[in-house]
């Protein structure tokens, strides 16, 4: 196992509600994180794309707090205790993490106790947020795709959460089902919200998305506004 290192973050302006600097996670001798630096500011919505590998899943777990980096330093709402900031953290996982045999308020009920939250108008208010009915005695194992994905998304957002990460929120997600979801996250973030949303359906996004961060082998290649193929650099004559 490697040793955590954690080297000395500067403290980030105040527009940056995350910043890294050269945050390294290695697993063995695969570093699937390699040195990123880099500052998002509040209130925005940022597509996370790249292959199969790139390094978009374990960034997001490393800013849930899931997982330590090996190198590098985080900044979390102006704070470099994670784990503190990560109350302010909703984190919503490609599998849905819930379970089949209870119901979508049963699901929730539980998760809002491991938060501490004992009210029941809390649950069924994510629940109306994700447009679901909080009533719906079905268990989730009868739930279709789109509607696990809505009660995961409920899920992440029980704390109330700053910063909102979901891997892969559309996934085997019918088209209509998913453009609704587009819709709730859009609303997410013009309430103030910031969002990284990983995805390889892209297109969904390119209304809403307020950037797109195009990740590689690990390292952050290309940022800006428009969903565009990333061009290779020009090679030296």
């Amino acid at each position: 196992m490697f040793p955590v290192i954690v080297s000395e973050l500067s403290s980030p302006p105040p527009s940056a509600i995350v910043a890294l600097s050269n945050l390294v996670k290695q697993f063995g001798r695969f570093a699937a994180l390699r040195g990123i630096t880099a500052e998002f500011a509040p209130g925005r919505l940022y597509a996370l794309l790249g292959d199969n590998g790139a390094g978009k899943t374990t960034l997001l777990r490393t800013l849930a707090g899931l997982t330590r980096p090996t190198r590098g330093a985080i900044s979390l709402l102006g704070t470099t205790d994670v784990r503190a900031a990560c109350r302010e953290v909703g984190y919503m996982a490609h599998p849905s993490m819930l379970y089949d045999e209870m119901s979508g308020m049963e699901n929730l009920r539980y998760f809002a106790r491991l938060y501490g939250i004992e009210d029941d108008a809390v649950c069924s208010e994510v629940i109306r947020a994700v447009k679901l009915d909080p009533s719906l005695e079905r268990s989730v194992g009868q739930y279709s795709q789109g509607m696990r994905q809505r009660m995961s998304l409920a899920r992440a957002l029980l704390n109330d959460p700053k910063i909102l990460l979901l891997d892969e929120p559309f996934s085997n997600v019918d088209l209509g089902s998913a453009r609704d979801m587009v819709g709730l996250l859009a609303e997410m973030r013009n309430a103030g919200k910031t969002l990284f949303v990983v995805t390889h359906q892209a297109a969904l996004l390119e209304k809403v998305a307020d950037e797109f961060v195009w990740i590689e082998a690990g390292k952050i290649v290309a940022r800006g506004r428009e969903l565009e193929p990333r061009q290779p650099p020009a090679e030296a004559e």
